[in-house]
């Protein structure tokens, strides 16, 4: 998907809403155990519940890696089972040498087709370079996260700068807003001001609302620009909103109480009317 698609997406919702499948076998209604994939059931439902309100889904593959190759197979069919129009994440967190590399891009983009996949920049150019290969896919790069550990290297001070800045510099050579997102904690809002000066046109994936406490305005405020450019995550506070049958309906209910806040705000900002 590229840019342009996106922020149609985005307008046409009036939502910049990711619904992350962060599922865990272990947390799932009893009642799925049943079923012959359970995690896929599961995946179908909220789908199904959330379509409608969101603009990207975000797979975080180590849930199905946990599982071995049956877990794969479910990652399969899940991805396939996402309507096209909606933007794919695999949240994998890749970053390896060079050739390394090349294989992860691969993996993501030719043999699964999803739209973007996220990256540790930490190895340098060489071991990002290979995701921006690939046309109409996207690398989303880790820059500034939610947890605590963030302090330890991301905020460090480099010279002038600090970690997570040089990253976002450095990144910016390699890539452009057509295929280049960051991540930004929804925790560090403030933060996302800074940010914008140094990427005022770039997209942001921002983890961290719902269930880890992010504010959804704090957010917009700081963070959007004139084409939006959030996607703001939100995984367990939807697709754990209930543990009984009803969990796909209390799942669109929370995707959907965000989405009409999600509206507002671009109200707010000029960029739907």
């Amino acid at each position: 998907m590229n840019r342009t698609n996106l922020i149609s997406e985005i307008k046409k919702k009036s939502s910049f809403l990711c619904v992350g499948l962060d599922t865990d076998i272990k947390k799932i209604p009893s009642h799925l155990l049943n079923e012959a994939d359970p995690v896929f059931a599961f995946n179908k439902e909220i789908i199904d519940a959330t379509a409608d309100h969101c603009v990207s889904y975000k797979i975080n593959t180590a849930f199905y890696e946990s599982l071995g190759s049956k877990g794969w197979e479910t990652m399969e069919k899940t991805l396939a089972y996402i309507p096209k129009n909606i933007f794919t994440i695999a949240d994998a967190k890749r970053g390896d040498i060079g050739n390394t590399s090349d294989m992860y891009a691969r993996a993501f983009f030719e043999t699964l087709h999803f739209d973007s996949v996220t990256i540790a920049p930490y190895m340098g150019k060489d071991s990002i370079e290979p995701f921006f290969k690939y046309e109409n896919k996207w690398a989303i790069v880790l820059a500034l996260t939610s947890n605590p550990g963030s302090s330890d290297y991301e905020l460090q001070q480099i010279g002038d700068e600090k970690l997570f800045e040089t990253v976002i510099r450095k990144t910016c050579e390699i890539g452009n807003p057509s295929n280049l997102m960051f991540v930004v904690g929804a925790t560090k809002a403030q933060a996302l001001g800074e940010i914008r000066k140094l990427i005022p046109d770039h997209f942001l994936l921002v983890p961290g609302v719902g269930a880890q406490g992010g504010s959804l305005s704090e957010v917009a405020k700081y963070g959007m620009n004139n084409d939006c450019g959030l996607l703001i995550n939100a995984s367990r506070s939807i697709i754990y909103a209930s543990s009984g049958k009803d969990f796909a309906e209390k799942a669109n209910a929370e995707a959907k109480q965000m989405s009409v806040e999600m509206k507002k705000l671009l109200e707010d900002f000029k960029i739907i009317s």
